[in-house]
């Protein structure tokens, strides 16, 4: 007996080994990869991040431009004192240099630093009519330098002849006497225009979905009776969660289109992108709301009515305000899900970048955008990195805000 029972517990401390080592195996390999995912999103795209990433335009502008007459001569111009170690300065024309790649990996050459007096910080913008003033500014692409020599001969120099910026430098320090024509370009790759409608997105999707979602809630749990009904209409909203997002889009094509038509929009657009969102979101608002309701105790309705409240101003006074956090992280699942979404999107709001978003214009998303450039015939693997980390860095600022939010609300009623 004593036997048999050693076997039992030999073979159930085995059992309970193995199983125990599958648990850990399975934990370390998830950690392993999310860990994989980071590190590479963050190795391509973390130097790409700054200020120029988040503010400025997808597109780049281009600039064909001439020195004013008065100032199309050289000088001498003192380098800065915060110039960097691989700028190369001109001192005759007071401009730098540096040596750069662009997003197809090729050599480039950028405009680093620029003296007040300098005759680049003195353009006239050749592509305008009425010839506004303008200047060169850091960050700018050198594609085409049109000089004039010594010998009186015309000469390029910049991006369009393979030239560096030591030679370009050099080129202007040593032959140009004046500058014939100067074309620049600002260099894109910002995502301004996708962080605005995504914005839009968010905004509008959950200024339509929120209360609509709610109320539905509220009735479902508080008021509707448990029949057959109610339940076929909770297993509609649970079978909607499940719907792919794709058909959605082609609903939002056929249905809601036409209502954006009548506010002026004439092609797919940021309204009725978000339109669509609001459908999708509706089922997720519904289902967390109605859960956080039912984890609102019994007792405190019956307090309430006990009291003399009626079943409105329970609801609205009492199990409302108790089940914010629920709802809080509703609205925190609502908000990934715009933030993460692209095939309905591509469908209402295309694929187009724009720069200048408004509700009833074409826009992309931060997703559609990742979605843009990885389409293309060069993906860009950085900027799509980039793009990543900075949905990555919104949503766990958006999670830490609804978790000190639910938190407040939790200290204030128990």
């Amino acid at each position: 007996m004593n036997e048999t029972m050693r076997n039992q517990k030999n073979k159930r401390r085995f059992t309970d080994g193995i199983l125990n080592i599958l648990t850990y195996a399975s934990s370390a390999i998830c950690v392993l990869l999310l860990l994989s995912i980071f590190i590479f999103i963050f190795s391509k795209g973390s130097g790409m991040l700054g200020m120029k990433l988040l503010t400025g335009d997808y597109w780049a502008k281009n600039y064909m431009t001439s020195i004013q007459e008065k100032n199309n001569h050289p000088s001498t111009y003192k380098s800065p004192e915060d110039a960097s170690d691989d700028m190369y300065w001109s001192e005759r024309w007071g401009v730098g240099f540096v040596d750069a790649r662009n997003e197809n990996n090729e050599a480039i050459v950028l405009v680093e630093a620029i003296d007040d007096a300098s005759p680049f910080a003195h353009l006239k913008d050749e592509s305008r009519q009425n010839k506004p003033s303008i200047s060169a500014e850091s960050g700018y692409l050198l594609e085409n330098l049109s000089y004039q020599t010594t010998q009186g001969t015309t000469r390029l120099a910049g991006n369009i002849v393979s030239q560096d910026a030591k030679t370009v430098a050099r080129l202007l320090d040593q032959d140009a006497v004046s500058i014939n024509k100067i074309y620049f370009k600002t260099p894109g790759g910002g995502i301004r225009g996708s962080l605005l409608t995504t914005l839009y997105l968010i905004i509008i999707s959950l200024l339509i979905a929120l209360p609509l979602g709610i109320g539905a809630a509220i009735y479902l749990h508080e008021y509707a009776a448990k029949n057959k009904i109610t339940s076929g209409i909770r297993s509609a909203i649970e079978m909607l969660t499940g719907v792919p997002s794709i058909i959605f889009g082609l609903m939002g094509v056929a249905v809601l289109f036409p209502l954006t038509k009548l506010a002026g929009a004439d092609t797919t657009n940021v309204l009725l992108g978000s339109l669509t969102m609001a459908i999708i979101l509706l089922p997720i608002i519904i289902r967390s709301c109605e859960e956080a309701l039912a984890i609102v105790p019994q007792t405190l309705r019956d307090a309430s009515l006990s009291l003399g409240a009626n079943q409105s101003q329970t609801i609205f006074k009492i199990v409302l305000p108790c089940a914010v956090p629920g709802i809080l992280s509703g609205v925190l699942l609502s908000i990934g899900r715009v933030i993460g979404e692209s095939a309905a999107l591509i469908y209402t709001m295309g694929t187009y970048v724009n720069d200048s978003p408004t509700l009833l214009s074409q826009g992309t998303s931060l997703a559609v955008h990742i979605y843009n450039i990885m389409s293309s015939e060069q993906p860009n693997f950085e900027l799509a990195c980039a793009i990543s980390i900075v949905i990555l860095v919104f949503v766990f600022m958006l999670n830490l805000l609804v978790k000190l939010m639910s938190r407040r609300f939790n200290k204030a009623w128990y």
